[in-house]
């Protein structure tokens, strides 16, 4: 989407996250509007004040004409900007309840839109509301996570894991590597700060693999003492591994001489087929070093997935310029599919599912590119610089108007609540 593009596109692009966000959270009630206090959630209630306020904040406020109207809650800032708010108190605030709630979200998108209607040209209130609805998009992925945490229900119950198309994704893709330009230019749509902006880096030689690792493939990790054996674990991710206890990937589960897996409130067989989830940077890395591979970097697997077959091109998504459909990328979707699915999807040399299913995690720090200069959401890149991992590719819980080749998705190494898997590179001679 275009900073200025057509009104009644972002006004539609708004109704259409909202619609998301209340499907995936329309269930939830009593107790669960405030669940356990967990460092890796936010209490239900508080998120759903906490996009409304992001949107009236930038769409309304923080954009106005004039002087900026006040908060159509009095209260607001004081209990949702999480610039302010401290992580662990947000389950002792006074919130309003949840239909007073749900009424604010609405109120607030109504007036947005109006806007909208009333100012077409004003692009900086488009590059607002862009920015409030993949905000939106973020969270409702994140209330994804929050369910499967503390084992709620699928938001789209009913619905089977996608199979395989039991095609042979082993092996390697050759890349020949050679100047590649990182990061979104200046022709691109909207973008985060974190994107800006392209540069040359020199990638050299590299093989990766052709699709993500697999359960049956990180099983074998499991079974060969993965989780017991010092040799594959650098120190920080030893000392993790001993402070978790765990000895397998998060919600495996060992039955009957099986391996299971829950998934949100159900145990289900382990699929072989589908790619290996909830593993964090240090699992990911463990498995390296047991199978003698590596992960790719951040600026490898953009040019992975980015390179066309003319010289010099750059694609926005791994097969083309196309956006995302449900035959390319299993985005925006209600189940996990095996990795040989959606072939339509392929980059250009081959290369499944780097966009969609799972998100990847890559060697690299979160570092900001050369000349970064942070956007008006200061806090959305730059406290996080040198702390967290890059992950690419976006998930199936992910939505299709969000992801990009360009998109960086960043967290801690040690978070395994994510929906994070991961593909290998053949080591360098």
């Amino acid at each position: 989407m275009d900073a200025d593009m057509n009104p009644s596109d972002l006004a539609a692009g708004l109704r259409a996250s909202r619609e998301h966000l209340t499907r995936i959270t329309a269930d939830l009630d009593g107790e669960r509007l405030l669940g356990p206090k967990l460092a890796i959630v936010n209490p239900p209630l508080w998120e759903l004040g906490h996009v409304a306020w992001f949107q009236e904040y930038w769409c309304l406020r923080r954009s106005a004409r004039g002087a900026p109207p006040e908060p159509l809650v009095s209260v607001a800032d004081a209990l949702y900007d999480s610039a302010k708010v401290a992580h662990d108190t947000r389950w002792d605030l006074r919130l309003p309840d949840l239909e007073t709630t749900r009424s604010y979200q609405a109120g607030v998108l109504e007036r947005v839109v109006r806007r909208l209607e009333q100012e077409p040209d004003n692009r900086e209130l488009h590059y607002f509301v862009q920015l409030a609805m993949f905000h939106e998009d973020m969270h409702a992925e994140a209330f994804h996570y929050t369910r499967q945490t503390l084992g709620y229900s699928d938001p789209f119950d009913g619905n089977e894991s996608a199979a395989g198309l039991r095609a042979q994704v082993a092996g390697d893709v050759e890349l020949p590597g050679g100047t590649f330009l990182l990061g979104a230019s200046a022709s691109d749509d909207f973008v985060f700060d974190n994107e800006k902006w392209a540069h040359e880096v020199e990638i050299r030689p590299f093989r990766m693999a052709r699709a993500t690792v697999a359960n049956a493939e990180f099983t074998a990790f499991v079974d060969a003492g993965g989780y017991s054996r010092r040799e594959w674990w650098d120190d920080e991710g030893w000392e993790w591994k001993t402070r978790s206890g765990q000895a397998a990937p998060k919600y495996w589960v060992r039955q009957d001489d099986a391996w299971f897996q829950r998934r949100f409130d159900r145990l289900v067989p382990l699929a072989p087929d589908e790619p290996v989830l909830h593993v964090n940077w240090h699992e990911a890395n463990a498995y390296c070093r047991f199978a003698g591979r590596r992960l790719p970097t951040e600026a490898e697997w953009e040019y992975a997935a980015s390179s066309a077959r003319q010289a010099g091109a750059k694609r926005r998504y791994p097969w083309g310029d196309e956006p995302p459909d449900a035959a390319r990328a299993n985005l925006d979707s209600a189940c996990l599919a095996g990795v040989e699915a959606h072939p339509a999807g392929d980059s250009a040399g081959g290369l499944r599912q780097l966009m969609g299913n799972t998100w990847e995690w890559t060697s690299s720090t979160f570092d900001p590119y050369p000349g970064f200069v942070v956007d008006p959401y200061k806090e959305y890149s730059e406290p996080w610089f040198g702390t967290h991992k890059v992950l690419r590719g976006g998930s199936f819980a992910t939505t299709r108007r969000l992801i990009r080749n360009t998109w960086r998705n960043f967290y801690t190494p040690d978070r395994n609540d994510i929906f994070a898997g991961f593909r290998t590179c053949e080591l360098e001679s």
